[in-house]
């Protein structure tokens, strides 16, 4: 019964210990972990990046992977042997301690095991009695909290190592510029000495006492066989020629870019690729040197693994440090113009669309969109392209005209899709110029949208982190709420393989000059382009393996004459491909299966009918690309002496004769005319037909329908203002059928004159809002308003 007593005694006492114990836990709570220094690693663990902590101290964190045996072997056989027998505090030692301080025998010592060096790293007090007691009770706390190897990887981070360094890899970076993990044995015992007389063992200072010290545990560790006898006769012979080193800073934006956003984490496990990077950061360095005298300072580089969507490489600018060329801004994310970047796009939603197909024939002459007239960036027009002529020749007529057929909110659709969010923010307001680069884009959307051509038409978010639930939340809920998919699918893989092809061909002006023969030409498919004012050159490109984009310009936004996509953009991205996937020439996209060929009509790209003699092979989407009959040239009966022409209701029974003509739209009719091309018109109709001739003039419209009367020029709902002391005056023209022979203007409903249908006419307008009105010779009526200030 008594030693049942006893035992409940015993008991409750160790039950009132513990609930003590918990109690003072509870009110004495551990000090907060200490802050680290952030350290953005490669995607091989290597660091990047590092920055000083909040304190300014470099006290960067080491992950229990890196604290090998070989480091555990010489801290605990230094500091504390008993470290992993003793639950904070080692009675033995402090006895032995105590005896040796009170009789003044030996070496004074505080017998601090590595839990009370912890204690004491974490709240630094005066070295006094009362502090020692507190000691002793925080490492029992420590202990009951962490495991033995979560102590020891505290004791590493917080050892210092003299002036602002703290933490075995701080010192193994800094120093010897590896991680502690690939430390020899000698520079992992010249760090487990130092931190014992951070100010008196100063690496880079005191390199030859830090020899002797090192070589005098390296003996003490042979003696008691920790470590092999040749491994310690290796370590005995290795020179100390070490000097302190500026911390990691590759990928300087990126890391900048992850810190911010990844604010709580010590270690950001990015997805570059130390090598891909520093390769690219070399390349674009010394390529945008070479075109200071040229006026441009900067250059921006993004490299995605098609395969993973990881970015391997992510330069910013060429130099963070350079003030002078605005260094420091992210040149990956700073929305630019695209100029004709989106142009890939644009027509693969076209092909999906059955608009068009890669042989298709498009107008590129002087057009009027409603008041927008684009120009190409030669200022000359070609007549009538095909769309694959049109793409590699990056036309902007012809990209405006399908543009306008598409719908300007469905190609900013997409790109909402695509995560353009200036596009995004903007939508309402774009118009017809987004394809020409009216709008705003980063480098790293676009590369985004190229890396989805690669990938068969679907887009996927890029991943800068090997962790891949580390999205950012916050654009993810956008898009989610937007109603768009994670991963889209923009177009078809078939259309993404016809516009593949079409960027891989090499007949083309944004080549760069003597490219071909200067350098070797990576099998890619690329695209350039240029803003407006020659502000920024672009060039993206992809294979199998890589997407890589390229901007080159001044984050000023000052431009260059020399600023082309083609000139200065693509030769950095040729270097680029060159030394990052020189051996991908053979792996090439293949055609899939729901892609085939046709007979075209080598005139209109279209089915051919009856009159197309000339013919070619083209890719076709079954089912979806159009089957629309040719119909580019036109029986027409005549009659004998070729003066009129009939319609089918007013041909006489006999006496007359049929002929083909060129049944082109009349804006393309009156380019040929105004360029002296080889052109021949319809002559006019019977005049004594009193029926209705063609069906637009009977309200139909579609593919048989008869072109109708525009005017060129002015602009719709433009502004002129002109120079009255030069009385300086407006240029009137218009686009007529074939068969129209003169046409008739009218300013503010009162006649102004007769003229030619090809024929421009200059008039000195009234100030104000002005109303153009022209009539041609088959009753068909046109008008446009514009308004004329005089100065």
């Amino acid at each position: 019964m008594r030693h049942r007593q006893r035992l409940f005694r015993v008991a409750l006492g160790l039950a009132f210990l513990v609930l003590l114990a918990g109690l003072a836990d509870r009110h004495w709570p551990l000090p907060p972990v200490p802050q680290y220094s952030p350290l953005v690693l490669a995607a091989d663990g290597s660091v990047l990046h590092a920055y000083l902590n909040p304190t300014q101290k470099w006290r960067m964190k080491t992950e229990l992977p890196e604290i090998t045996p070989v480091l555990q072997t010489a801290i605990i056989e230094k500091e504390d042997r008993y470290f992993r027998y003793h639950f904070g505090v080692n009675p033995v030692a402090i006895v032995q301690a105590a005896g040796r301080n009170l009789l003044g025998r030996g070496r004074t010592t505080g017998a601090s095991t590595i839990t009370m060096q912890v204690a004491r790293l974490l709240e630094p007090k005066a070295r006094t009695f009362g502090n020692k007691l507190l000691e002793m009770l925080r490492a029992v706390q420590l202990e009951a909290h962490y495991s033995k190897s979560e102590l020891l990887q505290l004791y590493l981070n917080l050892v210092p190592y003299g002036s602002n360094i703290e933490g075995v890899k701080s010192a193994a970076l800094l120093y010897f510029q590896q991680p502690p993990d690939y430390l020899s044995l000698a520079q992992t015992v010249t760090l487990a000495i130092i931190p014992n007389r951070p100010g008196g063992l100063v690496l880079g200072k005191n390199n030859a006492q830090i020899v002797q010290e090192r070589n005098r545990w390296l003996r003490y560790f042979g003696r008691k066989k920790l470590f092999p006898a040749q491994d310690i006769a290796d370590a005995l012979l290795e020179p100390l020629a070490v000097h302190r080193h500026p911390a990691p800073a590759l990928a300087p934006h990126l890391a900048r870019r992850l810190v911010l956003s990844q604010s709580a984490e010590a270690l950001i496990h990015s997805s570059l690729l130390p090598a891909t990077q520093a390769k690219a950061e070399d390349l674009a360095r010394n390529y945008v040197r070479r075109l200071a005298t040229l006026g441009i300072s900067q250059a921006a580089v993004l490299v995605v693994n098609n395969q993973t969507r990881a970015v391997e490489a992510y330069v910013g600018a060429i130099d963070f440090q350079d003030a002078a060329a605005l260094g420091q801004v992210d040149g990956v994310r700073a929305v630019r113009s695209p100029g004709s970047t989106l142009k890939p796009l644009l027509y693969g939603l076209a092909l999906d669309q059955g608009l068009l197909t890669p042989k298709t024939v498009l107008p590129d002459v002087p057009t009027n969109f409603q008041g927008f007239r684009p120009e190409n960036f030669d200022k000359h027009c070609q007549g009538e392209v095909t769309m694959e002529r049109a793409l590699t020749y990056s036309l902007n007529i012809p990209a405006v005209r399908v543009l306008s057929a598409m719908g300007v909110d469905n190609f900013t659709g997409k790109l909402r899709q695509a995560g353009f969010r200036q596009v995004a923010r903007d939508a309402p307001q774009l118009g017809l110029s987004t394809i020409l680069g009216g709008c705003g884009a980063t480098l790293e959307e676009l590369t985004g949208l190229y890396a989805a051509l690669a990938n068969g038409g679907r887009w996927q978010e890029l991943e800068f982190l090997t962790d891949k639930s580390k999205f950012n939340e916050a654009a993810l809920k956008a898009r989610g709420a937007s109603g768009s998919s994670l991963n889209p699918l923009l177009i078809s893989e078939a259309a993404a393989y016809l516009i593949t092809d079409i960027l891989a061909q090499r007949t083309r002006p944004d080549l760069p000059v003597d490219a071909a023969a200067s350098r070797h030409l990576p099998r890619i498919a690329w695209k350039t382009g240029t803003s407006y004012g020659r502000r920024d050159a672009w060039s993206i490109g992809y294979n199998r393996r890589y997407t890589i984009g390229v901007w080159v310009g001044n984050f000023n936004g000052q431009g260059s004459p020399a600023l082309t996509g083609a000139d200065v953009a693509s030769p950095l991205l040729f270097d680029l491909f060159n030394a990052l996937a020189y051996n991908d020439y053979n792996e090439w996209f293949t055609p899939p299966a729901s892609l085939d060929f046709r007979l075209v009509c080598a005139e209109t790209g279209q089915v051919p009918g009856e009159h197309c003699p000339n013919q070619l092979l083209d890719y076709y989407l079954p089912g979806v690309s159009g089957g629309q009959r040719c119909q580019h040239m036109q029986e027409v009966l005549l009659s004998a002496d070729g003066r009129y022409c009939y319609c089918r209701a007013c041909a006489p029974a006999s006496g007359y004769r049929r002929e083909l003509f060129a049944n082109l739209k009349p804006e393309v009719l009156a380019f040929r005319e105004s360029q002296g091309l080889p052109t021949r018109r319809l002559p006019p109709h019977n005049p004594a037909c009193r029926l209705v001739r063609g069906p637009d003039e009977a309200g139909n419209t579609g593919p048989d329908a008869a072109p109708l009367l525009a005017i060129t020029s002015p602009a719709a709902h433009a502004e002129y203002v002109l120079d009255a002391a030069e009385k300086q005056q407006l240029r009137l023209s218009c686009a007529a059928p074939a068969e129209v022979r003169r046409v008739y203007w009218y300013i503010n409903d009162r006649y102004l004159q007769a003229a030619p249908a090809t024929a421009p006419v200059f008039f000195s307008p009234p100030q104000g809002e002005v109303k153009i009105s022209c009539a041609d010779d088959r009753g068909r009526t046109v008008e446009v308003r514009v308004l004329v200030r005089k100065q």
